[in-house]
């Protein structure tokens, strides 16, 4: 598999999820994206360690990671080898999860055939676990809101980010038309998968809920992922606005 064929893969996996983003026609269908938001945990063939081989293998490189322990979440930022979107992989650390609820979500996890940690596409193939029952689900929304995402969707692609720059269209124009679009944004920094630094402009929009059967049978609706819209604050430098995303305190040291 190709590097290209791997994203468009992602693409059609959250589209699937998401069908109302995949309709938006505020820009052209192959514009670019800024970067790739992909939610994962650090529990079994899981975490980052695990998933970096596929990732070098389609030629991305870590560039910065972030840690964020009000979050649970360590986060690597990683730069395509061209141009393109980069990823921003969110490694939840179940280590700071209440001790049922870990228990929960690893035990779910455990339940996953050997076959879904193997290919470069893993992260394209959906939940690799059974789904949860309503009421665990419950627990661990409760817990942390990821660790129920996590629970229901598998490790994924959570969000995709624009840069409206690199659209050509400003931030306050794309807004009106997401919201015409019939999505609700918010400018909430802490509201998306992660903190956002304030050298960017941001906006979060939930893709809007669907109903998911559960293990049990029974059937909820519910709402994970969605847009991101970014604008750089700051002046016309080098760096891409996924540099600056998130707050600079919480980048640690690449040995």
């Amino acid at each position: 598999m190709q590097r290209a064929e791997f994203i468009q893969q992602l693409w059609l996996d959250f589209i699937h999820q998401h069908p109302k983003i995949g309709g938006l026609r505020l820009w052209a269908p192959n514009a670019p994206a800024e970067y790739l938001a992909l939610l994962t945990l650090n529990h079994s063939d899981h975490g980052m360690d695990a998933l970096l081989p596929s990732l070098e293998h389609f030629g991305y490189r870590i560039r910065h990671r972030h840690a964020m322990a009000d979050r649970g979440l360590l986060v690597n930022l990683l730069s395509p080898p061209q141009e393109g979107p980069w990823f921003a992989v969110a490694e939840l650390q179940t280590g700071t999860l209440p001790r049922h609820a870990r228990a929960l979500l690893e035990n779910l996890v455990d339940l996953a055939p050997q076959s879904a940690h193997r290919g470069p596409n893993r992260l394209c193939r959906g939940r690799p676990w059974p789904m949860p029952d309503w009421d665990s689900y419950q627990t661990l929304y409760q817990a942390h809101p990821l660790a129920a995402a996590l629970a229901i969707n598998g490790p994924r692609l959570h969000h995709v980010g624009y840069d409206c720059q690199r659209l050509g269209t400003a931030l306050e124009d794309l807004h009106r038309g997401m919201e015409d679009a019939g999505f609700a944004g918010t400018a909430d920094r802490q509201h998306g998968l992660f903190p956002i630094s304030p050298l960017i402009q941001y906006r979060f929009y939930p893709g809007g809920s669907h109903p998911l059967p559960f293990a049990e049978g029974d059937e909820h609706r519910v709402e994970t992922g969605g847009v991101a819209l970014v604008q750089k604050s700051v002046g016309a430098d080098q760096e891409r606005a996924v540099e600056l995303l998130l707050p600079h305190h919480t980048r640690c040291e690449i040995n």
